[in-house]
């Protein structure tokens, strides 16, 4: 059983300007160890590039959020299949009083080698309304779900 409340510490540093890149310390595979990685304003918002920006980060966050709730569920289901494949899209756009913001998110699931693909669809359905950091945010969300046998 998870023991609430649970925190995961990050952490970031980096110099005056928007042209260079800076690094986020993400835990490692070890206790105690952090991994650096480079992190840069997108050109898309006149950065440099040649890093991951924050709006990877938040639509990398929502895929494999999905990615771990489901392979939870399936095996909590005994659901074996071969594998599953994950496309994410981002929206990026300003609302109604012209504020930038996270508009909408297009996730597409591909599970292959299912043994029932109809249980499997539902249980992607299911893993859409059960993943902690998809229920957690404003932006719109749309699935798009096929189970191949």
């Amino acid at each position: 059983m998870v023991q609430y409340p649970l925190k995961f510490s990050v952490a970031a540093e980096g110099v005056s300007g928007i042209d260079s890149t800076w690094n986020t310390r993400v835990p490692g595979s070890v206790p105690g160890e952090f991994r650096d990685l480079t992190v840069a304003i997108p050109p898309e918002f006149q950065g440099p590039g040649g890093g991951y920006s924050p709006e990877d980060f938040y639509a990398l966050a929502l895929l494999n959020c999905f990615m771990a709730t489901f392979r939870v569920i399936a095996s909590k289901s005994q659901l074996t299949f071969q594998s599953i494949r994950l496309n994410g899209e981002l929206v990026v756009d300003r609302d109604e009083k012209g504020a930038p913001w996270m508009k909408h998110f297009t996730l597409s699931a591909t599970l292959s080698g299912a043994a029932d693909p109809e249980r499997a669809k539902r249980l992607l359905e299911k893993t859409s309304q059960s993943c902690l950091i998809l229920n957690s945010v404003k932006t719109g969300k749309t699935f798009e779900f096929e189970a191949l046998p």
